[in-house]
Order: C-alpha cells, then structure tokens, then sequence
C-alpha cells in the first residue's frame, strides 16, 4: 500500500464545513426514519460502543444523550463491553422499557464491534449501528442502521468519518430528546449543528498557521498529554490518536483531574500539555490545571475560544477557538486543532501516517 500524504490531512479539514451543512439535514432525516415515535419513547438507557475513532466520539457525546435527552448514557469500548460491559445486568426499567446499543465502525467491519452488537441483541436491547459504509457487516447485524456516508472519502487518519460518527450521535440525542417530551428546543438544536459549519471553518482559518508553528514546540516531546473533561476528554482521546497516527509521536488523552492527580509528577518537566478548554462545565477547572502545570514548568498549550484571554494568561499557547457552542457540541469544533497539528508533525519529522504500524 502506497503511503499516505499527511496533506490529505489539511484537504479533509477543508471539507469539513460542506459536510455539516450538506450532511446535517441527510442525516437527521435518516435518524427520524430508524423507528417509530414509540419506540424512541421506550428507551431508558443508552449504551455507546465503538474502536479508536468511533469510541472517542461516543465519549464526546455522552453530555448530549443525558443533558439534551435527559437519559442515562455510557460510552464504553467494544471488547470492554463485549468482555466486561454491564449486560444483562442493566435489564430496562419496568415492562416495556428498552436498552439502546448504538455501535459505531465508519468501516462497517471492526469485528468487536460487531460482535458488541450481537451479544447485545443476544440480551434483549435494541441495537443500532452507525457506520459510513452501506451493506458493511455492522449493518447485517444490528437491528436499523444510520449511514453516515461521506462524499469522494479518502483513506486518512479519519477527520471526516470522525465528524460524520458523531454528528450522528448527536443528531440522534436529539430525537430521543422529542420522544420523551422535555422541554428541548430540537428544531433550534438542529439548527444550531448546521451552524456550525461556518463556526469550524472561521475556527479552521484562524488555527491552521499556528498549529504549524506549534509543531516546532512539541516534534522533540517524548510525550504529548492532551487533557479534558466531560465531552471535552473524547475530544482529548481522538487528538492524542490522530498525533499518533499520523506523525508516530507518542500522546497520550487524559481527564483534567486524572492529570493533576498523576501525570503531573512526569518528567521531562517542560513535557507539552494541550488542555481542551471549551465553555461549560469543566472550564474553571481547565483554567486551574493550566495555571498549575505553567507553574511546574510544563509548555502549555491551551485550545479555547480566541476571547478567553484572562482565564488562560499563563499559557503558552492559545490555539484560538472561533465563535460559540453549547458544550454538548463542542467536539465538532475543539477538535480542527488536532487535525492540523498532526499534520504537520508528520510534515515536520518527514513522516508518513500510520508508518510505524
């Protein structure tokens, strides 16, 4: 196989936007026509499954299925749930409640995740599998599938299939949300995704030269830590992969107060933190652990709208985050900063994605 270009990388940033604006509207009509009303309405627990790409979006949209939806929801990985997952003992609460597995491979053919799926339906739960890949084995298993299909794919680290996996996922909190009858303004939500098209390509213009300049800070790192919380950790777990996977150096995505319990004690002491810092929930945390890796002499790196200057005085720095968005969709967006750096890593140690493997 012909090794890749990492600038297939930058073309797939570009495409980006186009892909929330065409793909938005696709697919949350595929989303309305997986089932009737009613069984939406019967859900009462949700499972997200997935490998690599489709297990960090599901961490990323955890916020979404039980902010916006108002149910329980956990992202766990296929041979985790396969092997160790809580089937049967999380069985639907009271006659006619339901389970809900949603098992995204942009393949179709990740094995565990298709054995995630059987052993699923095995133990009662209604399963539906998320994939960009029509007539893939996910979907001969599952009991509906979500195509997420993308226009003229290309093989990379995934940038677009990584957005297509979890705008479904978000697409689909929000018609569980509808079902339910909460007091959630869906239709404005729908609207607000669509939106964000020129969000992440105001975001995208505005990043790109500084993650080149960025890699001449973080190519010589035996280790770069990318950290969040909440959707921002998903976002952390697939920045640290496609650094991996594209350039061969070494990163690592941890949660905000698993780092400042554990990481911080690492040496080489100028190590690279990247801390994902989206408005929400866990900024003043986010802004805390920055300050506080700054002042044991770590080089941080903070990715976090281009206004929030006073929380993050100390850093390094900024990779500036353009424009706003609840936090339950701001994986859409934190995560462009990734895409770029991992490209020019790769550029920057003449590399080629997935090299060493």
């Amino acid at each position: 196989m012909e090794p890749l270009d990492p600038e297939v990388m930058i073309r797939q940033v570009a495409q980006l936007p186009a892909d929330l604006r065409k793909r938005t509207p696709l697919f949350d009509e595929r989303v309305h026509a997986l089932l009737p009303t009613s069984n939406w309405a019967r859900i009462d627990h949700v499972f997200l499954t997935g490998d690599g790409d489709s297990y960090h979006a599901s961490c990323a949209a955890e916020m979404a299925f039980e902010t916006l939806a108002g149910i329980p929801c956990e992202p766990i990985s296929a041979h985790r749930f396969l092997h160790y997952g809580p089937l049967p003992t999380a069985a639907p609460v009271g006659p006619g409640r339901q389970v809900l597995l949603i098992a995204t491979s942009a393949s179709g053919t990740t094995k565990a995740v298709v054995e995630a799926i059987e052993h699923a339906a095995k133990h009662g739960a209604l399963t539906v599998a998320i994939t960009g890949t029509p007539d893939s084995p996910v979907t001969q298993v599952a009991d509906h599938a979500l195509i997420v299909d993308l226009s003229n794919p290309e093989r990379s680290p995934g940038i677009r299939t990584y957005q297509a996996s979890l705008l479904g996922m978000l697409l689909t909190a929000l018609r569980l949300a509808e079902t339910r009858t909460l007091a959630c303004p869906t239709d404005r939500l729908r609207e607000e995704l669509t939106g964000l098209a020129d969000t992440v390509e105001a975001t995208a213009h505005a990043v790109q030269d500084r993650c080149r300049q960025v890699t001449g800070e973080i190519a010589d790192a035996p280790v770069v830590t990318i950290v969040g919380s909440g959707p921002g950790y998903g976002t952390a777990l697939f920045a640290a992969a496609k650094i991996i996977e594209a350039s061969g150096v070494y990163a690592a995505g941890q949660d905000l107060e698993e780092w400042s319990h554990v990481e911080r004690f690492a040496y080489p002491i100028d190590t690279p933190v990247v801390v994902i810092a989206p408005p929400g929930r866990s900024l003043p945390r986010a802004a805390a652990l920055a300050a506080q890796a700054h002042r044991l002499g770590r080089r941080v790196i903070a990715v976090t709208a281009r206004d929030d200057t006073a929380a993050f005085r100390h850093v390094h720095t900024v990779l500036p985050v353009h424009g706003t968005t609840r936090e339950e969709f701001s994986p859409l967006l934190y995560h462009v900063f990734a895409d770029y750096t991992a490209c020019y890593l790769a550029q920057h140690l003449t590399r080629s994605p997935f090299q060493a493997g």
